[in-house]
C-alpha cells in the first residue's frame, strides 16, 4: 500500500516543492489549493510524471467542513 500525503497550499512555493519531493520519494499526493486551480493542476502533472498518483482538491483549510470533504475525496 502506497503512502498518501495531503499537502496544503501545494499549488506554489514550498507546498509545491514538498509535493514534488514526496512524489519522488514514493508517495501519492493530494495537491490542496484555494485559488490557483491551474497551478495546482500543473503541480499534479509534475507529481504524476514522477510515477505517483495525484489529485488536486479545492478546499479552504480554515473551514472544518471543507477539511472533512478534502479527506473524504482523498479516501475515495
Amino acid at each position: 500500500m502506497r503512502k498518501i500525503a495531503i499537502i496544503t497550499g501545494a499549488s506554489r512555493g514550498i507546498g509545491a516543492a514538498t509535493a514534488i519531493r514526496l512524489a519522488s520519494d514514493g508517495f501519492d499526493v493530494c495537491v490542496n489549493y484555494l485559488r490557483r486551480r491551474d497551478t495546482a493542476e500543473s503541480v499534479a502533472e509534475i507529481v504524476r510524471s514522477k510515477g505517483a498518483k495525484a489529485l488536486a482538491v479545492l478546499a479552504d483549510i480554515s473551514d472544518e467542513t471543507q477539511v472533512k470533504m478534502l479527506f473524504e475525496q482523498v479516501g475515495n
